[in-house]
């Protein structure tokens, strides 16, 4: 969303200001860099689309989708894989430029921007939804109806595409880069993007505070593996965007020609590759995240892999070429 092509595709804001006389000490080799994003998105786009797939099968085969909170994490998983089949595009660009005509880099700008704010609004109203159902579970009776889920799905997407629509308005190919083509595009795009994180942080961070300290009155070992998940989930989140959030305001500053010191420009520059590829990985999180901290769905998962594994245990024993008579009959994996 904000600062995709500044800083994944040219990283422009670190190259298009009016430098002193000794600019060119600001320009550095984006060769590695290059090369080791390129490396870092091909395998972030690996697990994500194999555990988000898996967390999806899970959830559609294993659990009921008239939970609140799995339809949330539903879509959380639809917003992840959203963004990873930009994780190609970006990479052509890194090498070849763009490419793709104005039309997409428009379009696919908004793209990225629709999953980056739906993760945001999915997560808080789903950390609201898990604290008004610890703290006052009355409260939460009449959400589970088909009705309110999907006019509680509708409004984030909604919301997240009315958000994402002046990322359109403000890209335009320029010199083989899609970027922003005034200052005030960026400058409005960061800091909407700014004020909805820190909102958005602060409303988390309130709710778990109040979670945590009904829990300390509970003794309940399902609600406290399931505000755990929701809570680890959550903070993964933050910490991973946090750092980026930060450096991209401190771009606008650059942008506006308040921070000019060629050694603070190339920290900046430095630091805004290192939280950005950070932030962009997050979206093979959340599977690796349910796995190790979701007791339930851990479960689940093994029930997935042991029956496809005695369907190919089936299947080789059906096929006279890749099992003889006598053979040893396998029961299939211990899981426990």
């Amino acid at each position: 969303m904000v600062q995709m092509e500044s800083s994944t595709i040219s990283e422009p804001s670190t190259t298009d200001f009016d430098y002193d006389s000794q600019s060119i000490l600001c320009e550095r080799n984006m060769i590695l860099d290059t090369f080791a994003t390129t490396i870092l998105y091909c395998l972030v786009l690996l697990l994500s689309l194999v555990g988000n797939s898996l967390v999806l099968w899970v959830l559609v085969k294993y659990e009921s989708l008239e939970s609140l909170t799995n339809i949330f994490i539903l879509n959380l998983c639809l917003s992840d894989l959203m963004f990873s089949w930009l994780l190609p595009v970006w990479i052509l660009a890194y090498h070849q430029g763009w490419v793709l005509g104005d039309f997409l880099c428009k379009f696919l700008s908004m793209i990225f921007s629709i999953s980056l704010y739906s993760s945001i609004f999915f997560l808080t109203i789903m950390t609201i939804h898990r604290y008004l159902s610890v703290v006052n579970p009355i409260s939460t009776l009449g959400v589970s109806t088909l009705r309110c889920r999907v006019l509680i799905v509708t409004a984030v997407w909604a919301a997240s595409i009315l958000s994402s629509i002046p990322e359109a308005i403000f890209h335009e190919v320029i010199s083989l880069e899609c970027d922003y083509f005034e200052t005030q595009g960026f400058l409005a795009s960061v800091y909407q993007h700014n004020i909805f994180f820190l909102i958005s942080m602060g409303i988390v961070l309130f709710c778990n505070i109040q979670i945590l300290r009904t829990l300390l009155r509970s003794r309940s070992k399902q609600r406290h593996r399931t505000v755990r998940l929701i809570f680890t989930v959550v903070m993964a989140y933050f910490f991973s965007w946090a750092p980026y959030n930060l450096l991209l305001f401190l771009q606008t500053l650059l942008k506006i020609n308040v921070i000019q010191s060629c050694e603070v420009i190339l920290r900046l520059d430095f630091a805004m590759i290192i939280c950005k590829n950070l932030a962009f990985s997050h979206c093979c999180f959340n599977p690796v995240l349910y796995v190790f901290v979701g007791v339930k769905f851990r479960k689940h998962l093994k029930n997935l892999l042991r029956q496809v594994w005695l369907c190919r245990e089936q299947i080789s024993s059906s096929s006279p070429y890749l099992r003889s008579p006598g053979a040893f009959t396998y029961e299939g994996p211990s899981f426990y």
